[in-house]
């Protein structure tokens, strides 16, 4: 006695009413992929998901139709300065010759605080660095501390000028760590 696999389909046909149209089967569907079925705002019935901070969302933000939307540093006023990036204060160091290496650079830069990327663009076609550098420290104070002492002084035999990477508002000499 074995027990027999029907492969053949049975009776897959299914009759729909007349009434319901592609619009209606649509409307009843609840669970929906892709893109552009946002409706604007989130329900409230959507308040236990989470956020990008893994932070439980509020009744106020998902009614005001914040939830989404970019956050940005607040600054006081439009006051020009630097600008934090996303791990650090950058510095771009321009006039950098072109057989210098990172450990140079480091050495230079590393008596005024904790360095926490450095990276020279490299042309592929000569091999040779492109004669910039992008700096990168962990507090304000350092970059600021680098900053002042650094512009002007030389390396590898070179003037380099040093400036900040990310600024906000025209560029300017007048610069407060908020």
């Amino acid at each position: 006695m074995s027990d027999e696999l029907e492969l053949a389909p049975q009776n897959i046909e299914q009759e729909f009413d007349e009434d319901e149209t592609v619009v209606k089967i649509k409307e009843k569907a609840t669970k929906r992929k892709g893109r552009g079925f946002d409706e604007g705002k989130l329900k409230p019935e959507t308040l236990f998901r989470f956020d990008l901070n893994f932070d439980f969302l509020d009744l106020e933000t998902v009614n005001r139709g914040n939830y989404g939307q970019y956050e940005s540093v607040e600054s006081e006023g439009n006051e020009p300065g630097p600008q934090k990036s996303v791990e650090g204060w950058i510095l771009f160091v321009s006039g950098v010759h072109e057989e210098v290496d990172e450990d140079d650079v480091y050495q230079k830069f590393a008596e005024y605080g904790q360095i926490t990327n450095i990276h020279i663009n490299l042309d592929r076609r000569t091999g040779f660095y492109k004669g910039y550098a992008l700096v990168e420290f962990e507090t304000f104070r350092s970059a600021t501390a680098a900053l002042e002492a650094l512009n002007g002084s030389e390396l590898y035999g070179q003037n380099i000028s040093v400036s900040w990477c990310f600024v906000k508002g025209p560029h300017g000499r007048n610069y407060k760590h908020k």
